[in-house]
């Protein structure tokens, strides 16, 4: 059954409300001092100090500094209520980073991080704070957002009734993107590929008919690691978990279908060899960047980390042609990779925080209007002028990719939705421009491809509407990934000495010896118990923000 939400308000009502809490602030840029800032009567408060994170893509420039030290990390100490301390946290190692510093005691007070899955394990290791009292008793604009926006609360709750976890507003819009290098279609004179099978043709053509006309076998076929490796999980609904014939079950047949497609890749040659060895997709980026490969799997692909990678590939091969498309179909159907969800819990705050308040005055200076904008758009003057349409629009595009558009992970709290049509990236596209004309057909070609439920996401639900395991079981999960990720590289490097089917086999008899079986009936269990109560996939392509 599929469940209408509709979140509504309007941006200038929920702006008035803010002004009218915050006591009309100004501007952002100059609403506090470094030394003190002012209380809800008049009088002074004493300045905080409080460490946090941030994703480390490296993509901050080198004149500009490091993603810990830089013109925004110095902006949001001027501006903000508290001194700041940065912690760099590289994306796709994130987990293994914070682990250490949780471990050692050092973990930053404000944890921003995208993947709910291991926030789930932070709240059942006791490592995350519950939040209500605090954002009652302490918070003016953060508070004012739960009002407005019941759905936020919602997300960020968990069984115990407590809320661990700060979110944002996005509205409906794309993340990961399959692209696809369109010159190298039409130069082989190649279709877009729409079946796995399609895919695999093309795949191998793209490596063994020299589509860059260099005269040497130098290209890939696509990255299957990092967010390649997702996709392919999407292509083949290989997501953990899936609703099949009215039951929750574990994505097994999906696993051995994925795998012997990566194997064939492999076997024959169209794969990097040593893909095992770029845990992070990173060398992959590099490859396409580079012009090497012919499909590649992007990470905000429709948005500004997609722009800097696409802008990148053009400098290097000017005549270039990239397209965004469909997932090909399987024999399980045909999917959308993952989507940005329209209500995402993004930050929460170590229960060993020193200064908890002094973090949640930080967070509602980060979702105060004012921050929100210079965070997304720039300062006013400097990187952006209001057009006639009201919308703020870049003055110089090559000064804000060197300034302005790597600081995404600033902006973790910042909701795009409250701008409407100014918020949507898009918007900061000058179409005069070849290569953002080129780009802003890629989002339209994304949006057009995933945002529809005649091809959902492949998973049961988005990511941050999970549910969260107890902690025993997710332990046997936690204790389990490793080891069942090896069975299945064991089979894709070794040949014919050591099949998928028995990987998978390996890997189930693994998993179920470790008590995985209690895992999956509760899985089962909860999905009989919620299915007419939970944001499901369905629902998401329903919710709607006025």
């Amino acid at each position: 059954m599929r469940k209408k939400m509709l979140l509504k308000t309007s941006f200038l009502s929920l702006l008035a409300a803010m002004l009218l809490v915050a006591g009309c602030s100004g501007n952002g840029a100059t609403n506090t001092t470094k030394t003190e800032s002012q209380g809800e009567q008049g009088q002074a408060e004493a300045r905080g100090s409080i460490s946090l994170s941030v994703y480390d893509r490296s993509m901050v420039p080198a004149e500009e500094g490091t993603i810990e030290s830089n013109r925004w990390t110095r902006w949001l100490n001027d501006n903000g209520p508290a001194d700041l301390k940065f912690t760099a946290i590289p994306r796709w190692e994130f987990k293994e980073k914070f682990n250490v510093l949780f471990a050692s005691g050092s973990a930053p007070d404000l944890i921003f991080e995208y993947a709910t899955g291991y926030r789930n394990e932070l709240i059942n290791q006791k490592q995350l704070m519950p939040l209500g009292d605090l954002i009652e008793q302490h918070s003016t604009e953060y508070k004012a957002l739960l009002e407005k926006y019941p759905l936020l609360q919602k997300v960020a709750a968990r069984d115990d009734g407590n809320i661990y976890e700060f979110g944002r507003i996005n509205g409906l819009a794309t993340n990961q993107v399959l692209y696809v290098r369109k010159d190298w279609l039409d130069k082989l004179n190649l279709p877009v590929p729409k079946t796995v099978e399609e895919f695999y043709n093309v795949a191998e053509a793209f490596v063994k008919q020299d589509p860059d006309g260099n005269g040497q076998k130098d290209t890939f076929a696509i990255g299957v690691t990092g967010v390649g490796a997702q996709v392919i999980d999407s292509m083949f609904q290989d997501v953990g978990y899936k609703v099949q014939d009215g039951t929750m079950v574990r994505t097994w047949d999906n696993s051995i279908a994925k795998s012997n497609f990566i194997k064939k890749l492999y076997d024959n040659g169209l794969i990097d060899k040593d893909f095992l060895t770029d845990k992070n997709g990173e060398k992959a980026k590099q490859d396409f960047i580079n012009g090497k490969m012919g499909f590649y799997g992007a990470n905000g692909g429709a948005m500004s980390e997609g722009y800097l990678i696409f802008s990148a590939l053009k400098k290097n091969v000017p005549d270039a042609k990239v397209m965004a498309i469909p997932l090909p179909a399987s024999e399980f159907g045909q999917f959308s990779p993952s989507i940005q969800n329209p209500v995402q819990a993004t930050a929460a705050i170590n229960s060993n925080a020193k200064d908890p308040v002094a973090v949640m005055k930080y967070v509602d200076f980060l979702v105060r209007e004012s921050t929100m904008k210079t965070m997304m758009f720039g300062v006013e003057g400097e990187h952006y002028a209001v057009d006639d349409s009201g919308c703020p629009k870049p003055i110089d595009q090559e000064k804000n990719k060197k300034e302005l558009d790597w600081n995404i992970d600033f902006r973790m709290l910042a909701s795009p939705a409250f701008f409407g049509e100014c918020g949507k990236y898009q918007n900061q596209l000058d179409p005069s421009n070849p290569i953002d004309q080129e780009f802003l057909e890629i989002i339209q070609q994304a949006e057009e491809a995933y945002l529809t439920p005649e091809r959902p996401i492949a998973d049961y639900t988005h990511g941050e509407y999970k549910p969260s395991l107890p902690k025993d079981l997710e332990l046997i999960v936690t204790n389990t990934g490793e080891q069942m990720v090896s069975y299945y590289q064991q089979a894709l490097v070794g040949g014919g000495k050591y099949t998928v089917e028995q990987a998978a086999q390996d890997a189930r008899a693994f998993w179920e010896k470790a008590g995985g079986k209690k895992v999956d009936d509760w899985m089962a269990e909860w999905y009989k118990t919620h299915a007419d109560t939970a944001i499901l996939t369905d629902d998401l392509y329903d919710i709607t923000i006025e």
